[in-house]
């Protein structure tokens, strides 16, 4: 995935829109509402929970990583500047460029790689749950498949030889060992195989490049590997995985090449009963939730939605990237939670398997915020009216929540007024870190609560402020 293609990826948006904290919003009517309710109830069980988690950990990685280009994109042979930036930069024709990509496998080596920093990190900044990448549209492999030697375990690639080579397979037990859920990203779109792209003809877009109808033995062939490589995945050998997220499920624009989404959630759900499915745009039973990119709804969504929002302005690691602050972070996850959803963060590990530092700066603010605040995040439900200017709700317990959003450099009030919300005689209100009860006094349209000068000169947090109302 990638910011600059939103219009590309997220079929629920009717345009794109500019990331920025002030329009980091869309409406409800840009989303569709024909969502398949799942009848197997250990699905619908299983949804529930991972909404409660609300807040995950995506990672994209691949052996483009050590070009830092934007992933797998740039081998779509469009006339778009992000697409041609690699091929560019480097003054290669397609074939050229092409070429020198796809031997990338050959000089891979991610020598310090170290699933366990990662989810160390991921542990204390308070995220549940992971999506590790274990195939992107290139079609590289980051698992140990046996069904393509387009691999991170093939012998030609120098990173086969170490105790982690199965990067998917580390990551999974690192993950999990920290208590942490594992879900895999899986790219229906495989442009390395000649039954998606035929090396027989050119390809013209991201969709396959071939007649199904004149040759209907290539598209049964692909079915065929991507339900072996699902079964890889889910027999065992990387244990429990839940949800399995697909990306670039359309392989044709007029549906001429359809998946059998039958076939491959039979494999799944035979191999792990419950598994949660995300087949993104394809508007069935094997669509669990849906998952904006890049993007916030203004209002509940009436189904489960995750938003999955990058750290930097890349899925993939380049050079030089600005990182959103702590704070921005923060914004992001207190308001994607107000309407009910789950926020899952990117990161891009760079070609050597590290993290950036600026990443792990970013993980350790938002564990220290989450520390005083997650009894507001985690298995919350949205309450009307969602957000009265800075201020965002959240309800859980008989308890209502409402988080103040500070604008950038700006200290703690000494009020902050609340609309919206019913009073009642009788009732309490905290600061979270705090063990003091607060003043307030009603007003025409809610009430105003008073923030007494000790706890502004010694904020239990930074960034936003969180009131519990009981």
């Amino acid at each position: 995935m990638n910011f600059s293609k939103i219009c590309l990826n997220f079929v629920f948006m009717k345009k794109s829109v500019l990331i920025t904290l002030a329009a980091l919003t869309i409406s409800a009517a840009s989303y569709s509402s024909d969502y398949v309710v799942p009848e197997d109830a250990d699905v619908r069980a299983n949804i529930e929970t991972l909404q409660d988690m609300k807040f995950g950990m995506f990672i994209h990685w691949g052996a483009y990583s050590q070009i830092g280009v934007v992933e797998s994109w740039s081998l779509v042979p469009d006339d778009i500047d992000w697409m041609m930036r690699g091929r560019m930069e480097r003054n290669m024709t397609y074939a050229q460029y092409v070429k020198m990509y796809e031997g990338l496998k050959n000089s891979f080596n991610p020598v310090h790689f170290n699933p366990s920093e990662w989810a160390a990190a991921a542990k204390y900044a308070g995220m549940k749950y992971v999506v590790f990448t274990t195939k992107h549209h290139d079609g590289f492999c980051m698992f140990d498949t046996a069904q393509t030697d387009y691999r991170i375990t093939s012998t030609e690639c120098p990173f086969h030889k170490n105790p982690k080579a199965n990067v998917a397979k580390a990551v999974f037990e690192a993950f999990r060992a920290e208590g942490i859920q594992t879900g895999a990203y899986f790219s229906i779109a495989d442009w390395h195989n000649d039954d998606y792209w035929w090396r027989m003809l050119p390809p013209k877009s991201r969709y396959i490049n071939y007649d199904v109808k004149r040759h209907p033995e290539k598209w049964a062939a692909y079915q065929d590997f991507v339900a072996a490589q699902l079964d890889e995945l889910t027999s065992g050998e990387y244990g429990t995985l839940s949800p399995m997220w697909f990306d670039l499920c359309k392989s044709s624009p007029d549906s001429t090449a359809l998946m059998d989404w039958d076939r491959m959630g039979k494999v799944i759900r035979s191999n792990q009963p419950g598994t949660i499915m995300v087949a993104r745009g394809e508007r069935n039973e094997y669509e669990n939730y849906l998952t904006p990119e890049q993007l916030v709804p203004d209002e509940p969504l009436g189904y489960p939605w995750e938003s999955c929002i990058t750290m930097t302005y890349s899925w993939s690691w380049r050079p030089g990237l600005k990182y959103k602050s702590t704070a921005e972070i923060l914004g992001i996850l207190v308001r994607v939670v107000s309407r009910g959803g789950n926020l899952l963060l990117n990161v891009g590990p760079r070609p050597d398997g590290t993290l950036e530092d600026e990443a792990y700066d970013r993980l350790r603010g938002i564990g220290d915020w989450m520390k005083v605040n997650s009894e507001a995040i985690y298995s919350s439900k949205p309450v009307a009216p969602y957000q009265d200017g800075k201020v965002f709700f959240t309800r859980k317990d008989g308890a209502v929540y409402a988080f103040y959003i500070a604008d950038e450099g700006e200290s703690m009030p000494s009020a902050i007024s609340i609309k919206g919300l019913p009073v009642r005689k009788g009732m309490k209100l905290r600061m979270l870190g705090t063990n003091r009860n607060l003043r307030w006094t009603g007003t025409p349209e809610g009430f105003t609560v008073s923030i007494p000068e000790s706890i502004r000169q010694t904020p239990p947090c930074g960034h936003i402020w969180c009131l519990r109302i009981d």
